[in-house]
């Protein structure tokens, strides 16, 4: 699963890439963790806008006190299931999630270390994405995941949905079986590229601190 992932550009360069008119300012940090804003590309009215958003759909567990707050799933492992088939099939709650780099966490438990990945030769790429309207965070969205490739699988059996730019339209507008076919298919290995670091997964406790959740 994908539970921290990176945009290094500017608002403006993210809304040149995926050919949004007007930029929007955000809150949205340069690391992004689930339950923090993120900037997301969606359509309104036909054409491409880019907002800032929550990453994770609120969920509220059976035995969870009244008051207590949702946990936000912000990973999809199958479109099929019950929670996500509604939207998949609705090409108006897809979305593209820019980023420039997503993270996992490699080595022994307490001291694991950030591996980064990202795409060669392109500085911003997206991750297909749902979004909806929740009552408790307003406009939320959730990160597409597909069985990891050679370049991946080393350190995580899992990684997002990546998507090459003239892909971008299709996943906004194809069908349901589109979609599927995407968390279907195997990314090319050879278009990733891994970097490895002695960043500490967990850094400061002053960091975001949540539940992460794949469902």
């Amino acid at each position: 699963m994908c539970n921290l992932y990176n945009m290094k550009k500017s608002a403006e360069e993210i809304a040149s890439h995926f050919r949004v008119a007007t930029a929007t300012s955000s809150n949205a940090p340069d690391e992004i963790y689930p339950g923090t804003p993120g900037l997301v590309v969606r359509e309104e009215d036909g054409a491409p806008i880019l907002q800032s958003m929550t990453w994770g759909f609120p969920l509220r567990l059976k035995g969870m006190k009244p008051d207590a707050k949702p946990k936000p799933v912000n990973n999809i492992a199958d479109l099929n299931k019950p929670m996500w088939v509604g939207l998949a099939r609705k090409p108006q709650w897809r979305c593209l999630i820019p980023l420039t780099a997503f993270a996992e966490a490699e080595g022994v438990k307490g001291k694991m270390t950030r591996t980064w990945f990202s795409l060669r030769d392109e500085p911003i790429f997206a991750w297909a994405g749902l979004w909806r309207v929740s009552d408790e965070w307003g406009p939320v969205y959730s990160g597409v995941m597909t069985d990891a490739n050679e370049a991946v699988t080393a350190v995580h059996d899992r990684m997002p949905v990546l998507l090459h730019r003239d892909e971008y339209d299709q996943w906004l507008h194809g069908s349901f079986e589109d979609a599927v076919a995407f968390q279907k298919r195997v990314f090319p290995a050879d278009e990733i590229v891994m970097e490895k670091t002695s960043e500490l997964w967990v850094r400061k406790k002053s960091e975001p601190e949540v539940e992460r959740r794949l469902l």
